[in-house]
């Protein structure tokens, strides 16, 4: 849907929340019908409703026309999985020369072709707090 049809939306669900509360005050004279008001609240309702659902579009088609933006030169975790390298490896994959977390190597499975020996590499954050331990221990 364009945006043109979405502007459209937006008004015709500006112009029923306007009628709607136009409706109002026929609703609460002196030979008042509560029909009128829950007609009046029911128009203003789906105006509201409509101009809603407008805005989203609108949003939805703009969303859409923007360009993704470049990722350039996007660095994966040192010493993490070099599949998903967003977790801690566990496995040595010694065929592929390939370190995999958990989740990574039940997709990579396979016995008889692979072999796997545990990982010897560890995180940034577990190599630091190595150092400052050897670090303590020599003072």
């Amino acid at each position: 849907m364009s945006s043109r049809a979405a502007n459209w939306m937006i008004a015709a669900g500006a112009f029923g929340m306007f009628v709607g509360l136009c409706l109002l005050p026929a609703a609460m004279g002196p030979d008042s019908d509560s029909s009128v008001l829950a007609l009046g609240a029911c128009m203003f309702s789906l105006g509201a409703l409509m101009t809603a659902s407008g805005l989203y579009l609108k949003a939805r088609a703009m969303q859409s026309a923007a360009p993704a933006p470049e990722v350039k030169g996007a660095r994966r975790v040192r010493a993490g999985c070099e599949l998903c390298g967003a977790d801690t490896p566990v496995i040595h994959c010694k065929v592929h020369q390939l370190h995999l977390c958990p989740a990574c190597l039940a997709e990579h499975y396979n016995f008889r072709s692979c072999v796997y020996a545990p990982s010897t590499r560890s995180t940034m954050v577990k190599q630091k707090g190595a150092a400052k331990a050897r670090s303590a221990s020599l003072s």
